[in-house]
């Protein structure tokens, strides 16, 4: 018959159980919250001495303490439960970095006796009882000095309460969740600084291309306005009417860009506001086009909508701004001129408009991020062609904040056509729509 195992063994074996079962939850791909009621759990189930366990962190913003993960306690009231700096047991050991034992109710009541009678009731309710605990063990949370919070363990029985021998244990679970939390924070952090860094990357990058593209026209403006002033030249009037025609071109493109920063600014900050009216798309489609060969001589529009198309309920300005985006698109992408036709054909449940040019086409691998924010085609066939590459972006913005969708075809050497619907039922629009 073998003997029963020396208590000191076996203590160490369940502690070794409790830790490994400790770290494999603390391992497990969960947000902070969830894993740490996981650790809980574990803990609970490895320490018969504790009745209630509680995870309490330090909330910076709110300045107090809030129970990340509790067992025994009502999970409805967790939210209702703060304390603040100093108070209670929570606030006592956060303060001095030492796990300390409580293993008296005196004890317990004492460390418990400035705590907030309104926090102490809301205590009482979550744990189902006004009894004091007979022994408590709490350890700070810490890792290489950083505090987070206090790990507490309560035994309302007193069958078999915590002892000194238990701290270097539960010390050891502390500075394992701490890890857990430091972990959690620095990819909260590090996720924030990626933000960050991609922000002023793209606002780098904005300033980059506004700087470089602002200063075409500006050339053009400055070259045609000196030379109109060179008072040893006279200019036939045609010539002058040239000028001044080219002068008014980079002024429109310069107008455009500011245009489309600012509009690309309104989307971002969710301020793109629809006010909704019975519109004939293909009216739209005919004054923009009357724009055309006004602004491209060596463009032709070509508008085909069938004479039953319905009425579309729509935002007249974002709508014509779809329009100009996506003709403007296509005629910088056809830089040889050509045609440039404006289809409209009506389905189910939905009509759809499609813009087609005969421009340079654009490869396979630049179709999915067309619409991303300042993407633009590089290729020898596109490096000329001006542009802050937002006017697709804020067409798809204003095409899904309709309910619709947008996409492309294209073919290099063939031209590309970009399409885009809108509901036909504007109930069927939907609220939610994707950040610029």
């Amino acid at each position: 018959m073998m003997s029963d195992p020396n208590p000191t063994h076996q203590r160490a074996i369940d502690e070794l159980k409790a830790l490994t079962k400790v770290a494999a939850a603390l391992v497990s791909p969960k947000d902070l919250p969830e894993l740490l009621q996981g650790v809980m759990q574990s803990i609970i189930e490895a320490l018969k001495q504790a009745d209630i366990g509680t995870i309490m962190l330090w909330d910076e913003p709110g300045s107090c303490f809030k129970p990340i993960s509790a067992y025994g306690l009502n999970p409805r009231l967790l939210d209702e439960i703060k304390l603040h700096a100093g108070e209670s047991i929570t606030g006592k050991v956060f303060d001095s970095g030492q796990t300390c034992l409580f293993s008296t109710s005196g004890d317990v009541s004492e460390a418990m006796s400035d705590m907030d009678p309104h926090s102490r009731q809301i205590m009482i309710r979550a744990a189902g009882t006004d009894a004091i605990p007979q022994c408590v063990i709490a350890a700070p949370i810490s890792v290489a000095g950083q505090k987070f919070g206090v790990l507490i363990l309560e035994s309302i029985q007193t069958k078999n309460p915590f002892s000194s021998q238990d701290i270097p244990f539960i010390q050891s679970l502390a500075d394992l969740i701490a890890l857990a939390v430091e972990r959690s924070r620095l990819e909260i952090r590090n996720g924030a600084d990626r933000e960050i860094q991609r922000v002023d990357h793209l606002r780098t990058e904005m300033l980059g291309i506004l700087s470089h593209e602002l200063r075409l026209p500006l050339a053009t403006i400055r070259g045609y306005a000196t030379a109109l002033l060179l008072e040893e030249v006279t200019w036939s009037e045609e010539k002058k009417l040239e000028f001044l025609r080219q002068i008014e071109n980079a002024c429109d493109d310069m107008d455009g860009m500011l245009k489309g920063i600012l509009d690309s600014s309104l989307i971002a900050a969710d301020q793109l506001e629809l006010e909704f009216q019975p519109l004939r798309l293909q009216h739209i489609a005919n004054e923009i086009a009357g724009e055309i060969e006004h602004r491209s001589p060596a463009h032709h529009a070509v508008v085909d909508f069938p004479s039953d198309f319905p009425l579309i309920s729509a935002d007249l300005h974002w709508i014509r701004q779809v329009f100009r985006n996506l003709i403007d698109n296509a005629i910088k992408y056809s830089p040889n001129g050509g045609l440039i036709v404006i289809r409209g054909e009506v389905r189910k449940d939905d009509v759809v408009v499609n813009i087609s040019d005969q421009g340079v086409g654009i490869s396979p691998e630049h179709l999915i991020p067309l619409f991303e924010k300042y993407f633009r085609v590089r290729s020898a066939a596109t490096m000329h062609i001006s542009g802050t590459g937002l006017g697709l972006p804020i067409a798809r913005a204003i095409v899904e904040a309709h309910g619709g969708h947008i996409w492309v075809d294209s073919r290099i050497g063939e031209g590309t056509t970009i399409s885009f619907s809108l509901p036909l039922n504007r109930q069927s629009i939907s609220t939610q729509r994707k950040p610029l």
